[in-house]
């Protein structure tokens, strides 16, 4: 049937439209490829060498040619690449979910009618917008209470998918043509402004940017979702995905280097302390990951070799100290707090004030005594967790890998820089600096007391962070003193190591440390050295259920963190704070 004919209509890209009219490249297109193809295709490290910010770049095209023939798609990559069968190397998206017909159709359609791509306008890479996940808080929250059945203020009701979508506030695909968006950003004075001053408004900008970006990708509501008012209170201490996305939104405002050229060396202060720690950029490169055959007391799930790719990132001078580590632990240590023992999530809620009720008062928890399915914050130890060591600038010890991914978090919220443990891949290239010997400083076991703590020099027990030499890149102790928790489950088969971003857990061990500590031979401070956790590393614990915070028998081990360039999505960042499966209370 011809489509200029017919009068039928047809679901694009999550618009109903008369089939009749054109594609609309703003409306229906562009969020396509700004949340589907600029991942990977935007003006930095393009894959391919394709760029498909503006349609001349798209045209011009990359290494396998143009992607884009106005008027003919099955020339077009930008859509048979769509289209391929699951599974197939050249499926684009490469990963997550695939494009549906709908969006393949709208595609395959504008591409016939011409491609039109307004000069104007330039893609920059968006992330989806999870209506449920995202939306939906906000507008239970702030909107319902006066939108709803029985109550619809200006005849609007925003609890009905039907009856919202049947208003006139909102223009699927155009976010400045949708009241529903233009009267959250209006001046906080304005007679029009939602939710009106009295009553919460104006909203922060992270989430009349989700309102934006929802509406502007097709303003997709899942059939069978409805909404219900929601005070800030129950939103804010048992919503962990809101809390991740308003977390997830100030690391991007926080955020400023784009570019490795602008990373550089850095302090970042512990909010409600007097404590900061220093950050040390690590530039990206391509290094042999393992150690060769010929290397002297090598394991066997160090190799074989290969080559490794590492993308820029800012790694901990030191590694975290007792005194950043024990104001996590111990919230009663931070100033202006009258927190000692609330619930971890709820006081990361108070290192965004943003999100706060109008009526919060500064360094006060509004939500104490309510109840919360958050993770909690450490306990109080059972025993004296240095072992009687020295706290003040020396390495924190004994946390589980689950308590070193809690602090990560913990330290994003109250920084707004996002911070996680190094990867198994990034660990060894820091570690290693360039070079490819068996300690970053040489082979020469008789040097390694002038770079690191071990079971011959430490006296039996772990020293001050930083009085050794540091490595070439300036990171101290990086051989010995303590060992490193990373992100990686551990896994004998090395040829599953270091070629993904890290492995996730599926269980509580075995989770990788790295670096040797001040109770080993030599041979265990190598810069290929693994080490796989177990449940021995907790076995003298008298609690049960064990601890999920506290590692009894494992006062050789601490961490350090590191913080990517590149800001991860809200998903990517929320599994680097997850120890696989969440263990029980």
């Amino acid at each position: 049937m011809n489509r200029f004919v017919a009068i039928t209509t047809t679901l694009t890209a999550g618009l109903i439209l008369n089939a009749a009219d054109p594609v609309d490249f703003k409306k229906q297109v562009r969020p396509i490829l700004e949340v589907n193809c600029l991942k990977c295709h935007g003006t930095e490290k393009p894959k391919a060498d394709l760029v498909m910010v503006t349609r001349a770049d798209t045209i011009k095209g990359g290494e396998h040619g143009t992607a884009l023939v106005p008027g003919d798609p099955a020339k077009s990559k930008i859509y048979t690449t769509t289209t391929l069968p699951d599974g197939h190397d050249d499926l684009m998206p490469p990963k997550g979910e695939r494009l549906s017909a709908q969006q393949q159709e709208t595609l395959k359609t504008w591409i016939q009618e011409g491609a039109a791509w307004p000069e104007a306008i330039r893609l920059s890479q968006k992330q989806k917008v999870d209506f449920v996940k995202e939306v939906k808080p906000i507008f239970e929250v702030h909107c319902v209470t006066c939108h709803k059945e029985g109550h619809a203020k200006g005849d609007l009701r925003m609890d009905s998918k039907a009856e919202f979508f049947a208003s006139k506030t909102i223009v699927r695909g155009d976010a400045e043509a949708s009241k529903i968006y233009t009267s959250t950003v209006l001046p906080a004075d304005h007679d029009d402004l939602m939710p009106p001053a009295k009553k919460g408004g104006p909203l922060p900008k992270s989430k009349t940017d989700l309102i934006r970006n929802w509406i502007d990708q097709g303003a997709e509501w899942p059939d069978g979702v409805t909404l219900s008012q929601k005070e800030a209170g129950s939103l804010l201490t048992r919503d962990n995905e809101a809390m991740i996305s308003a977390i997830h939104a100030r690391v991007l405002a926080v955020s400023k280097e784009v570019s490795a050229a602008d990373m550089k060396a850095y302090s970042d202060p512990i909010v409600g302390s007097d404590v900061k720690f220093d950050m040390l950029p690590i530039p990206a490169g391509e290094f042999l990951m393992g150690s060769p055959a010929s290397e002297g007391k090598r394991k066997a799930d160090e190799g074989p070799q290969r080559k490794v790719k590492i993308e820029p990132f800012w790694m901990g001078k030191t590694e975290v100290t007792w005194n950043e580590y024990e104001l996590f632990q111990f919230p009663s240590l931070e100033k202006g707090t009258n927190v000692p023992t609330e619930r971890m999530e709820r006081e990361l809620w108070l290192a965004l004030p943003e999100l706060l009720p109008a009526n919060a008062q500064p360094g006060v928890n509004p939500y104490i005594g309510k109840e919360s399915d958050a993770v909690s914050r450490p306990t109080t130890p059972y025993v004296e967790m240095s072992f009687g060591m020295g706290k003040e600038n020396f390495p924190a010890i004994s946390m589980t890998h689950y308590a070193a991914v809690k602090y990560c978090k913990w330290l994003t919220a109250k920084t707004g820089h996002f911070y996680r443990l190094a990867t198994e891949a990034e660990w060894e290239y820091a570690c290693r600096a360039g070079t490819t010997t068996k300690y970053s400083f040489g082979d020469d076991d008789s040097k390694l007391g002038e770079y690191a703590w071990h079971f011959t020099n430490a006296g039996e027990k772990y020293q001050l962070v930083g009085k050794k030499k540091p490595n070439p890149w300036g990171l101290y102790d990086m051989h010995g003193n303590v060992a490193e928790w990373v992100l990686d489950a551990y896994v004998e088969d090395y040829s599953k190591v270091g070629d993904v971003p890290y492995t996730p857990g599926a269980a509580e061990y075995p989770h990788v440390a790295r670096g040797g500590s001040w109770d080993d031979e030599p041979d265990a401070l190598r810069s290929a050295t693994r080490r796989a956790s177990d449940a021995s590393w907790k076995m003298r614990d008298p609690q049960l259920p064990k601890s999920k915070w506290y590692l009894t028998d494992a006062q050789f081990l601490g961490f350090r963190i590191v913080r990517p360039l590149k800001v991860p999505s809200r998903e990517e960042m929320e599994q680097c704070w997850t120890s696989f499966p969440p263990p029980k209370p």
